[in-house]
Protein backbone atom coordinates (compact mmCIF):
# COMPACT_ATOMS: atom_id res chain seq x y z
CA UNK A 1 0.00 0.00 0.00
CA UNK A 2 1.56 3.38 -1.67
CA UNK A 3 0.96 5.99 1.36
CA UNK A 4 1.13 10.14 0.10
CA UNK A 5 2.97 10.70 3.68
CA UNK A 6 5.34 9.06 5.87
CA UNK A 7 3.12 10.20 8.65
CA UNK A 8 -0.03 8.83 7.53
CA UNK A 9 2.15 5.83 6.85
CA UNK A 10 2.73 5.59 10.69
CA UNK A 11 -0.20 5.97 11.52
CA UNK A 12 -1.45 3.58 9.75
CA UNK A 13 1.36 1.46 11.49
CA UNK A 14 0.17 1.99 14.90
CA UNK A 15 -3.39 1.74 14.41
CA UNK A 16 -2.80 -2.07 12.35
CA UNK A 17 -1.67 -3.15 15.41
CA UNK A 18 -4.16 -3.06 17.23
CA UNK A 19 -6.89 -6.33 17.20
CA UNK A 20 -8.87 -6.68 14.16
CA UNK A 21 -7.90 -3.73 12.41
CA UNK A 22 -6.47 -4.38 9.07
CA UNK A 23 -4.52 -1.84 7.11
CA UNK A 24 -7.44 -0.56 5.09
CA UNK A 25 -9.61 0.11 8.31
CA UNK A 26 -6.52 1.61 9.77
CA UNK A 27 -6.14 4.12 6.63
CA UNK A 28 -9.87 4.68 6.85
CA UNK A 29 -9.60 5.82 10.76
CA UNK A 30 -6.37 7.85 10.45
CA UNK A 31 -7.90 9.56 7.52
CA UNK A 32 -11.40 10.40 9.55
CA UNK A 33 -8.59 11.50 12.18
CA UNK A 34 -7.05 13.48 9.95
CA UNK A 35 -10.28 15.21 8.85
CA UNK A 36 -11.75 15.71 12.48
CA UNK A 37 -11.39 18.59 14.57
CA UNK A 38 -8.03 19.29 16.00
CA UNK A 39 -9.51 18.57 19.63
CA UNK A 40 -10.91 15.81 18.90
CA UNK A 41 -7.67 14.03 17.42
CA UNK A 42 -5.86 15.91 20.44
CA UNK A 43 -8.09 14.61 23.28
CA UNK A 44 -8.17 11.05 22.08
CA UNK A 45 -4.30 10.66 22.20
CA UNK A 46 -4.78 12.17 25.60
CA UNK A 47 -7.44 9.61 26.72
CA UNK A 48 -5.02 6.50 25.53
CA UNK A 49 -2.11 8.11 27.00
CA UNK A 50 -4.09 8.22 30.50
CA UNK A 51 -5.28 5.07 29.87
CA UNK A 52 -1.59 3.46 29.47
CA UNK A 53 0.30 5.22 32.12
CA UNK A 54 -2.66 6.43 34.72
CA UNK A 55 -4.42 3.47 35.10
CA UNK A 56 -3.83 1.09 38.26
CA UNK A 57 -4.67 -1.94 39.54
CA UNK A 58 -6.89 -3.12 42.34
CA UNK A 59 -4.91 -3.81 45.55
CA UNK A 60 -7.49 -6.68 46.73
CA UNK A 61 -8.88 -8.16 43.50
CA UNK A 62 -6.34 -6.90 40.54
CA UNK A 63 -9.15 -5.90 38.49
CA UNK A 64 -8.83 -2.11 36.69
CA UNK A 65 -9.17 0.76 38.60
CA UNK A 66 -8.52 4.62 38.96
CA UNK A 67 -7.73 4.32 42.64
CA UNK A 68 -5.90 1.78 45.39
CA UNK A 69 -9.40 -0.20 45.46
CA UNK A 70 -11.75 -0.59 42.97
CA UNK A 71 -15.40 0.18 42.74
CA UNK A 72 -16.71 -3.51 43.24
CA UNK A 73 -14.43 -3.80 46.44
CA UNK A 74 -15.04 -0.35 47.72
CA UNK A 75 -18.79 -0.98 47.56
CA UNK A 76 -19.61 -2.56 51.00
CA UNK A 77 -23.21 -3.34 50.28
CA UNK A 78 -21.81 -6.48 47.85
CA UNK A 79 -21.74 -9.29 49.41
CA UNK A 80 -18.31 -9.66 50.94
CA UNK A 81 -19.01 -13.30 51.40
CA UNK A 82 -18.51 -14.54 47.98
CA UNK A 83 -15.68 -13.82 45.69
CA UNK A 84 -15.88 -14.91 41.24
CA UNK A 85 -12.48 -15.73 40.04
CA UNK A 86 -11.80 -14.97 36.42
CA UNK A 87 -9.40 -15.05 34.63
CA UNK A 88 -9.68 -11.46 33.16
CA UNK A 89 -10.48 -8.59 33.70
CA UNK A 90 -12.76 -8.83 30.41
CA UNK A 91 -14.54 -11.44 32.34
CA UNK A 92 -15.89 -8.64 35.21
CA UNK A 93 -17.67 -6.53 32.59
CA UNK A 94 -19.27 -9.65 31.04
CA UNK A 95 -20.48 -10.99 34.32
CA UNK A 96 -21.66 -7.12 35.77
CA UNK A 97 -23.50 -6.82 32.19
CA UNK A 98 -25.68 -10.43 33.49
CA UNK A 99 -27.09 -8.03 36.80
CA UNK A 100 -27.27 -11.41 37.82
CA UNK A 101 -24.35 -11.25 40.36
CA UNK A 102 -23.29 -9.10 43.61
CA UNK A 103 -20.64 -10.24 45.16
CA UNK A 104 -17.02 -10.25 44.63
CA UNK A 105 -14.05 -10.58 42.53
CA UNK A 106 -10.57 -11.78 41.72
CA UNK A 107 -8.69 -11.76 38.43
CA UNK A 108 -6.17 -13.95 38.10
CA UNK A 109 -4.19 -11.94 34.97
CA UNK A 110 -4.28 -15.36 33.10
CA UNK A 111 -4.63 -18.97 32.80
CA UNK A 112 -1.99 -21.52 33.44
CA UNK A 113 -0.32 -22.64 30.11
CA UNK A 114 2.82 -24.95 30.17
CA UNK A 115 2.98 -23.99 26.21
CA UNK A 116 3.25 -20.41 26.94
CA UNK A 117 5.24 -20.71 29.70
CA UNK A 118 2.29 -19.41 32.28
CA UNK A 119 2.74 -21.40 35.29
CA UNK A 120 0.87 -20.73 39.23
CA UNK A 121 3.46 -18.22 40.32
CA UNK A 122 2.48 -16.13 37.39
CA UNK A 123 -0.80 -15.49 38.44
CA UNK A 124 -2.70 -14.06 41.20
CA UNK A 125 -3.51 -16.88 43.08
CA UNK A 126 -1.34 -16.52 46.07
CA UNK A 127 -3.07 -13.53 46.78
CA UNK A 128 -6.17 -14.76 46.58
CA UNK A 129 -4.91 -17.50 48.87
CA UNK A 130 -4.23 -14.88 51.15
CA UNK A 131 -7.28 -13.00 51.01
CA UNK A 132 -8.90 -16.13 51.98
CA UNK A 133 -7.16 -17.28 55.43
CA UNK A 134 -6.55 -13.36 56.21
CA UNK A 135 -7.82 -12.66 59.40
CA UNK A 136 -11.44 -11.54 59.84
CA UNK A 137 -11.62 -12.42 56.09
CA UNK A 138 -15.70 -12.89 55.31
CA UNK A 139 -15.22 -15.18 52.31
CA UNK A 140 -17.49 -18.78 52.52
CA UNK A 141 -17.93 -19.30 48.83
CA UNK A 142 -15.39 -19.55 46.25
CA UNK A 143 -16.80 -19.12 42.04
CA UNK A 144 -14.86 -20.40 39.41
CA UNK A 145 -15.63 -18.76 36.34
CA UNK A 146 -13.01 -19.46 33.83
CA UNK A 147 -13.40 -19.85 30.49
CA UNK A 148 -13.86 -24.03 29.60
CA UNK A 149 -10.93 -24.19 27.80
CA UNK A 150 -7.88 -26.85 27.88
CA UNK A 151 -6.23 -24.34 29.84
CA UNK A 152 -8.66 -22.65 31.63
CA UNK A 153 -9.76 -26.24 33.10
CA UNK A 154 -6.46 -26.91 33.99
CA UNK A 155 -6.66 -24.10 36.19
CA UNK A 156 -10.02 -24.19 37.58
CA UNK A 157 -8.74 -28.14 38.70
CA UNK A 158 -5.59 -26.32 40.10
CA UNK A 159 -7.22 -23.93 42.01
CA UNK A 160 -9.88 -26.44 43.16
CA UNK A 161 -7.35 -28.94 44.66
CA UNK A 162 -5.17 -25.54 45.90
CA UNK A 163 -8.72 -24.65 48.02
CA UNK A 164 -9.88 -28.00 48.93
CA UNK A 165 -8.45 -28.21 52.36
CA UNK A 166 -9.38 -24.56 53.41
CA UNK A 167 -12.16 -24.95 56.24
CA UNK A 168 -15.34 -23.75 56.04
CA UNK A 169 -15.11 -22.63 52.40
CA UNK A 170 -17.10 -24.03 49.17
CA UNK A 171 -15.89 -23.86 45.75
CA UNK A 172 -18.24 -23.80 43.19
CA UNK A 173 -18.33 -24.07 39.43
CA UNK A 174 -20.05 -21.87 36.67
CA UNK A 175 -22.73 -24.04 35.27
CA UNK A 176 -21.85 -25.36 32.03
CA UNK A 177 -24.34 -22.86 29.68
CA UNK A 178 -20.94 -21.86 28.10
CA UNK A 179 -20.06 -24.33 25.36
CA UNK A 180 -16.38 -25.85 25.74
CA UNK A 181 -13.78 -24.13 24.19
CA UNK A 182 -15.49 -21.25 24.40
CA UNK A 183 -14.62 -17.26 26.13
CA UNK A 184 -16.54 -15.77 28.70
CA UNK A 185 -16.73 -12.21 27.04
CA UNK A 186 -18.29 -13.94 23.58
CA UNK A 187 -21.21 -15.29 26.03
CA UNK A 188 -24.91 -14.00 25.80
CA UNK A 189 -25.53 -11.86 28.52
CA UNK A 190 -28.80 -14.50 29.40
CA UNK A 191 -26.64 -17.92 29.51
CA UNK A 192 -23.73 -16.62 31.15
CA UNK A 193 -26.09 -15.12 34.15
CA UNK A 194 -28.01 -18.49 34.21
CA UNK A 195 -24.44 -19.80 34.43
CA UNK A 196 -23.45 -18.09 37.64
CA UNK A 197 -26.85 -18.40 39.39
CA UNK A 198 -26.62 -22.36 38.72
CA UNK A 199 -23.16 -22.75 39.08
CA UNK A 200 -22.11 -25.90 40.63
CA UNK A 201 -20.11 -26.80 43.72
CA UNK A 202 -16.43 -28.33 43.08
CA UNK A 203 -15.99 -29.91 46.53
Amino acid sequence: MEFPSKLIESAVGELAKLPGVGKKTALRLALHLLKAEADTTASLAEALAKMRFEIRYCDTCHNISDTPECGICANHLRDQSTVCVVSDIRDVIAIENTAQYQGMYHVLGGVISPIEGIGPSDLTIDSLVERITREGSEIKEVILAISPTMEGDTTAFYLSRKLRDLPELNVSSIARGIPMGGELEYADEITLGRSIVERQRSR
